[in-house]
């Protein structure tokens, strides 16, 4: 037996048995095979009479013919003995069937035939094959783009193929895929949009219209349904076309015999069920497309497979519209992107906006795009959350309290979040106690965890545990409300208003990786990120992570709040280099924003680098206001120490760019005295606080700068270390205390920025750092290191913190040994 994938140079031999499906190109294989004989044919037609067959048979035996017998399977009883006798004599025949044989007087023809010669069994024409076609069709050198769309779109079917090809072969092949032809259009999983621009060939209509002529009601029910290209179970089928299942499969068999359905495929042609779909009237179509969704709907189908199928058949009816929404509404917490588009194909389908709107609106926010709620209805409590999400978004945390403001369960819990953002402990609190009298499975854990951190607004430390324990509840069972923020977003804030560097960029990190709270979500995230890594004096990481992404659209829609953060970067970016080209352009592009007072506490060291920046751009009439807000907001929540701490920071670093010594002074001394309640980075800051009134003033304790400095760097705000020693040794007398303190501040400096070399980068030491590691592996101590070096053992200290993050060590033997195999360490 032979079998042809493809088109190949015909033989020779003649006694040949050709085995095809209708359309696989049984009758050009007789004439290729007949056209390499060097003797005469005879041509027999069936049916034919056994006079007129008896004629042709004593013909080619007179004649020495070979008798050629196309469709074969067509002929009666009679005709196939006498035709079986005539080659038991020796009579040379070729002849072509279709590959079932229901007739004994048929299979005794092909055994004798077959047992003189070959069997030639025709399949599917791989891409050799349509391009011998598609160049017999009159395309010249066809691209390999065309010959697969049109390879896909017939099936492999020789006649399919040529019907393609002779189509399109007046302006290319490629011209027509281009406007979206079958061959297009098949390729892409979307035939109907071809189909409904009459691009389906007029000789390819009518081959299928005879195909299915003489088809009972039945099996042309079960066509026109398997026509959608469903990839669903023949039960469905069955129900879609009101038959039994055996029905379906007995029309089936006779689809793949007609050359309608390929061989080893289970599915129509694509462009035979374009085909069909185009003769089919509007109204037929919708019924059919009724009957399909209904039939997915009530077979179990899982709902959103379900709505998958109907639209990649582009199904548009009511039914169908409920598919779309329930896969938009299965879709909105988890793919957001995708939830609009199947709200949008529900809308197409027939179903009235206003019963999609309230979704829409959840998922658009979660994606950043602007939202409009103007004529949105539905439950109250979802569309609260929305408006407090998108409130949030802008930067107006008070908004958001006021529209969770009566709400319970998990609105309750948000709103205690909104409240404590804008200084409102006790209202936060209220709100906390409403979301856990909700009854079981009322508030989500992520949420309950989140109200309780925000109830605790006065101690951060104690609010940081509460914050991770709801970073992990969302990770593994995300609530399906909109956020307002994350809970990972809300704890790296709080971690880095307590040092805490490493859970901040472990929430954050942890929140990317599960896509808590969509995409919005997912760009405060990465901008945090940055954020964090910069204030801990990783510039280069920092930079990285605003690199564009493999999505550059991602960024298209910033939220306010978010507008502002990225500001604050790029602003302290620049401080931190000293380009006051880019600080002046960072603040211009905020200047406006500030100006709405969208404050909150939690965005305190958001603020610090603008309201710093625009006071060294001596452009304070912007940010006098924000700062009047922050203290508004502190004195509110019943100045906790931690946030007057912060506060009070910003003011002095103000007065530090202002050089104004005198309020410097004055404003230490009250930081100092509310670090003293407070947590380690507020100590430090505070005694940092009264260094810097100290050097402002002209007076320079060496030892004592630098021993502040390194608490400042230790609490991970190595800037404001390097930045306060450096000062000290510009404004003292002493030349060797200056040589002391500017060694020391670029010990403190992690990198050079703004295009100097990055030495901040992981497993990259600076000189300094190298001194050190040689020295630890000599086995001094911080304290005899810091002697040798000049520096306090503080600042020793920080040093070694900084290699082990460096060489990523996590306890002293690794990082020995790290310090070991380190080129610069161990020359």
């Amino acid at each position: 037996m032979q079998t042809h994938g493809q088109m190949t140079t015909p033989g020779a031999d003649a006694t040949t048995v050709v085995v095809g499906v209708d359309g696989a190109g049984r009758s050009r294989r007789l004439r290729d095979l007949a056209a390499a004989l060097d003797r005469p044919v005879r041509w027999v037609t069936l049916p034919s009479s056994d006079a007129d067959l008896d004629l042709v048979l004593t013909d080619a035996r007179a004649a020495g013919a070979v008798v050629i017998v196309d469709d074969a399977h067509h002929g009666q009883p009679s005709s196939w003995r006498a035709l079986a006798a005539a080659a038991r004599a020796g009579q040379a025949m070729l002849i072509a069937r279709r590959p079932v044989v229901r007739a004994v007087e048929l299979a005794d023809l092909d055994q004798v035939v077959a047992a003189a010669g070959t069997v030639d069994q025709l399949g599917p024409l791989d891409a050799a094959g349509v391009a011998a076609v598609v160049t017999e069709a009159g395309v010249t050198e066809p691209d390999e783009d065309t010959i697969e769309e049109i390879r896909t779109a017939s099936g492999g079917m020789a006649a399919v193929a040529a019907s393609l090809a002779t189509a399109t072969s007046g302006g290319s092949v490629a011209t027509a895929t281009s406007r979206g032809s079958v061959a297009t259009a098949t390729s892409r999983g979307s035939v109907a949009t071809a189909t409904s621009r009459g691009l389906v060939p007029a000789a390819l209509r009518a081959r299928v219209q005879r195909r299915l002529a003489g088809l009972p009601a039945d099996s042309a029910a079960v066509t026109q349904v398997l026509a959608l290209l469903l990839d669903v179970p023949d039960s469905v089928v069955a129900r879609a076309a009101g038959v039994t299942v055996a029905t379906v499969a007995d029309t089936s068999n006779v689809l793949q015999e007609r050359g309608m359905i390929a061989p080893g495929s289970a599915s129509l042609i694509p462009a035979v069920a374009a085909a069909i779909r185009t003769d089919l009237p509007v109204v037929v179509r919708r019924q059919l497309h009724d009957r399909v969704a209904t039939a997915l709907l009530d077979s179990g189908t899982d709902p959103l497979l379900a709505a998958v199928q109907l639209r990649r058949a582009r199904v548009r009816t009511p039914t169908a519209a409920v598919a779309y929404a329930g896969a938009a509404d299965h879709l909105r917490f988890r793919d957001p992107d995708a939830a609009v588009s199947w709200y949008d194909a529900a809308v197409e389908a027939g179903a009235q906006p206003a019963a999609v709107d309230l979704g829409r609106a959840e998922a658009a926010t979660q994606l950043g795009t602007p939202v409009d709620l103007t004529d949105v209805s539905g439950e109250p409590a979802r569309l609260a959350i929305v408006v407090a999400a998108i409130a949030a978004q802008q930067g107006r945390w008070d908004r958001a309290a006021e529209a969770l403001a009566d709400a319970d369960g998990p609105g309750a819990a948000l709103a205690a979040v909104a409240w404590a953002a804008t200084g409102h402990p006790e209202r936060a609190g209220d709100a906390a106690r409403r979301a856990r009298t909700e009854p079981s499975g009322g508030t989500p854990e992520a949420l309950a965890r989140l109200a309780e951190a925000a109830a605790g607004l006065a101690e951060p430390e104690a609010m940081l545990p509460l914050l991770i324990e709801s970073a992990e509840a969302a990770q593994r069972t995300p609530p399906d409300v909109v956020l307002p923020d994350s809970p990972h977003a809300l704890g790296a804030l709080v971690a880095g208003l307590t040092g805490d560097v490493s859970t901040a960029e472990r929430l954050l990190l942890a929140g990317l990786a599960a896509g808590v709270g969509g995409p919005v979500t997912a760009r405060r995230h990465q901008l945090l990120l940055a954020f964090t890594r910069m204030r801990a004096g990783r510039y280069d990481t920092a930079a990285a992570e605003l690199a564009p992404g493999p999505d550059p659209t991602a960024w298209d829609h910033p939220t306010a709040r978010d507008q502002l953060l990225a500001a604050a970067l790029a602003a302290g970016m620049a401080r931190r280099s000293g380009d006051v080209a880019r600080m002046r352009e960072a603040w211009n592009g905020v200047e406006t924003q500030l100006a709405r007072r969208a404050v909150d506490l939690f965005a305190i060291e958001v603020l610090e680098e603008l309201v710093v920046t625009a006071a060294r751009l001596r452009r304070m009439v912007r940010a006098r206001p924000v700062m009047d807000v922050l203290d508004d907001l502190v004195a509110r929540a019943g100045d906790p120490p931690t946030w007057v701490v912060a506060v009070g920071w910003i003011r002095v670093q103000v007065a530090v760019a202002l050089e104004d010594a005198a309020t410097a002074a004055t404003l230490a001394g009250e930081l100092a005295t509310a670090a003293t309640l407070a947590g380690p980075r507020q100590r430090a800051q505070g005694a940092a606080a009264l260094a810097w009134a100290d050097v402002l003033a002209g007076k320079v304790d060496v030892d004592r700068v630098c021993s502040v400095a390194g608490d400042l760097a230790t609490n991970q705000l190595p800037w404001d270390a390097s930045r306060l020693v450096g000062q000290a040794a510009i404004r003292t007398t002493d030349a060797t205390a200056a040589r002391r303190l500017l060694e020391h501040a670029r010990g403190l400096s992690a990198v050079e920025v703004g295009g100097g070399e990055q030495r901040g980068r992981v497993g990259v030491l600076s000189e300094r750092e190298i001194a050190v590691g040689r020295m630890v592996l000599e086995g001094r101590t911080q304290r005899e290191i810091g002697s040798q070096l000049y520096l306090s053992p503080k600042t020793v200290e920080h040093h070694v913190a900084r290699m082990r993050t460096k060489l990523d060590a996590s306890s002293r033997a690794e990082f020995l040994a790290a310090l070991r195999e380190h080129p610069g360490v161990v020359d």
